[in-house]
């Protein structure tokens, strides 16, 4: 079916306009035709044959003038003619199949015997017009209609990608203004928190106290990294590494552990190659569910564990639910962040609790050669 109304560009109404016009002139050539001469046998088959025939005229338009023409003899009108000679001037323009067309309708309409010896000149205007300038002009301007059509078409197509990339630019003005802001304001408190950990570290009264102060310092360090990362994408839109990842994992998991939190890192042996955005996903899935269990299960066990199934690699990280979380504020969209960002990776991911007093965050992404 998908087929056939392709030939009436896949849309229902031009298909029942051709049926509606072949019946029409079925019906009209039944009622205006000559079935006695010079072939009555042969008179109501033509008509219906030269009808039906104009359900293909978008498709071969010059076949069915063709039909059109050979329906002829048997006292078929010349209204089949006459669509033929408007549907090969609307498909074809200005061109030699028009002219042909023309010349074709002309011959076998019998148009030249007529104009050799008119009654009047009124009997001029309406063979001329009604049977062959009337139909190739209307075609012609359907010709011209549609090319317009195509034209604007084109123009607005053209119009909405220079929209799209007006709205790009902006996207990535936005993202230049959100680095130097990202600059100014957090790297600077970063730094601060960095230079005094360490002031604290050398002036620490005890080994506990220079212990948490070097942690802050090294993880302000890392956040620092971290930060310039992030604004090398923003800036550049250059990729931070990402195969490389997951080796990283057991640093975070070190740094995590130096706080004094209990996390248990089960790694698979060899680490598997990752593209760059899962890699970056797996990172930030295991760091910010990190984060969560330390804000809302403080001193809970957290159980991070990777593992490589087939063409899919499987990040888990789980801990226990503990009545009280700490006082440390959340935001509320880390989770989002991590969906999207999990998403982005092609993965999927799953957050909540298991049933059995635990809360888990689950990702999974596709790491097969052929994604």
């Amino acid at each position: 079916m998908k087929r056939w109304l392709s030939w009436w560009d896949g849309r229902v109404v031009l298909l029942t306009l051709d049926v509606a016009v072949a019946a029409a002139v079925i019906a009209v050539t039944l009622t205006g035709g000559d079935p006695r001469d010079p072939h009555p046998a042969l008179y109501v088959p033509a008509v219906v044959v030269s009808g039906l025939a104009l359900l293909a005229r978008r498709r071969w338009p010059f076949l069915v003038l063709v039909v059109a023409v050979a329906c002829l003899p048997a006292g078929v009108t010349l209204l089949p003619l006459m669509v033929a000679q408007y549907s090969v001037a609307a498909r074809h323009g200005v061109s030699w199949r028009t002219g042909l067309g023309v010349v074709v309708a002309v011959v076998a309409g019998k148009v030249v015997p007529a104009l050799s010896a008119p009654e009047s000149f009124t009997q001029v205007v309406l063979v001329l017009g009604f049977f062959v300038l009337g139909p190739v002009l209307a075609g012609l301007w359907m010709h011209q209609r549609a090319a317009l059509l195509a034209v604007l078409r084109d123009r607005a197509e053209e119009a909405e990608r220079t929209r799209t990339l007006l709205a790009d630019q902006a996207v990535f003005a936005e993202r230049r203004r959100i680095a130097r802001e990202m600059h100014d304001v957090v790297a600077h408190r970063v730094t601060a928190v960095a230079l005094q950990a360490g002031a604290l570290s050398l002036r620490a009264p005890d080994e506990r106290t220079e212990q948490a102060a070097e942690t802050i310092r090294a993880t302000s360090a890392t956040a620092l990294d971290e930060l310039r990362g992030i604004l090398r994408v923003l800036r550049d839109d250059a990729p931070d590494p990402g195969p490389g990842v997951l080796a990283s994992l057991e640093d975070l998991v070190a740094e995590v552990a130096a706080t004094g939190a209990r996390v248990e890192l089960t790694l698979p042996d060899p680490l598997p190659a990752v593209p760059g955005p899962v890699g970056r996903a797996v990172y930030r899935v295991v760091q910010e569910s990190l984060t969560n269990a330390g804000k809302h299960a403080p001193h809970a066990a957290v159980d991070v564990r990777l593992a490589v199934t087939g063409e899919r690699l499987a990040v888990e990280v789980t801990n226990r639910l503990t009545p009280h979380g700490s006082a440390v504020p959340g935001s509320g969209y880390g989770l989002v962040g991590m969906r999207e960002r999990v998403e982005l990776a092609g993965g999927d991911l799953r957050a909540g609790p298991t049933g059995d007093g635990r809360f888990q965050v689950s990702a999974r992404f596709a790491v097969g050669e052929g994604e």
